[in-house]
């Protein structure tokens, strides 16, 4: 964005407020560093949305490699002339002081497979290739961060969970069903944008081009999906929060345990109702106000890359 356009148009893009309405009681500065890495994270999807676009695989790739190194080492990259990879680096250098080396490890190692996750969707967007329903959903948990959000949970927390507790089957449905409500409602907001730029990464798109439906049996079939992760998380709640339950036993600690992952618990519950408003109040999604259906009026057409 350049100047102009931020003065008149990030506050009306409610990125920090979806984080505020997700991570809830986190500590003031664990909330904004998780704010601020949302925001970074809406522009990187811009800036690689409009590498597609202009076709600069150059541009991309460069970015990529970079945001890789950044990942690893953030105190070296603070001062890179590219600011998207220098807003990276402060964003993860602040989240990795909260916690200990082995939930940074553990972020690094989910976020480097977003990065890759993005570079297949750049591959099948430049080259017109509409992934299959199956392909879709497994790189849109991806592309969409499941992991990295559900991360972020636990610094929220103030308290890196044990293996056993991320692992267990009851937390890890709980912690997906949240995050793919919000991955396909996402898609069913975007799908007008989408639709208009000729774009290939979204569930209905994939449902009219593989499955044969109309736009309107698209349509249908996402809410269907979206209605079903409200559904199956309601019964996944009462399992995580039995589950939490039981890690309580007779010790301080257990008890101490036990109450973090009901927070947590009803933090993924939060992000139903978080991306619900997001959807409807962020100018990022209200298409029909837009001059061009294809390009939101805060993207610069001209920003960092190859023109």
């Amino acid at each position: 964005m350049p100047e102009h356009k931020v003065e008149e148009h990030a506050d009306g893009l409610c990125y920090t407020d979806l984080m505020a309405g997700y991570y809830l009681d986190a500590a003031d500065e664990v909330l904004q560093a998780i704010a601020d890495y949302s925001a970074w994270f809406f522009v990187w999807d811009d800036r690689h949305d409009r590498d597609i676009v202009h076709r600069r695989p150059a541009a991309w790739r460069r970015l990529r490699f970079s945001l890789h190194a950044a990942l690893d080492a953030p105190g070296h990259h603070l001062h890179h002339p590219d600011p998207v990879v220098a807003g990276f680096a402060d964003s993860v250098g602040r989240l990795y002081s909260f916690l200990g080396e082995r939930w940074n490890a553990r972020f690094a190692r989910h976020f480097h497979a977003v990065i890759e996750a993005y570079d297949r969707e750049f591959r099948n967007r430049t080259r017109g290739t509409v992934p299959t329903v199956d392909a879709y959903l497994e790189l849109r948990r991806l592309t969409f961060a499941h992991w990295i959000w559900t991360d972020l949970l636990e610094p929220s927390a103030g308290c890196e969970l044990p293996d056993a507790v991320r692992k267990h089957p009851a937390y890890r449905r709980a912690a997906l069903l949240s995050q793919e409500f919000a991955a396909w409602y996402n898609d069913l907001c975007s799908l007008p944008k989408e639709i208009a730029g000729d774009e290939v990464h979204n569930l209905g798109i994939c449902l009219i081009h593989h499955e044969g439906m109309t736009l309107e049996e698209a349509v249908r079939e996402m809410r269907r999906r979206v209605e079903g992760c409200i559904s199956d998380f309601l019964a996944a709640e009462k399992e995580a929060l039995r589950f939490a339950e039981s890690l309580a036993g007779v010790t301080v600690q257990g008890k101490e345990l036990s109450s973090t992952v009901k927070a947590i618990v009803a933090n993924m519950r939060n992000w139903f109702s978080a991306v619900y408003w997001f959807h409807h109040e962020s100018g990022r999604y209200m298409v029909d106000s837009w001059d061009d259906r294809t390009t939101p009026p805060y993207v610069d057409n001209e920003a960092a890359g190859e023109k």
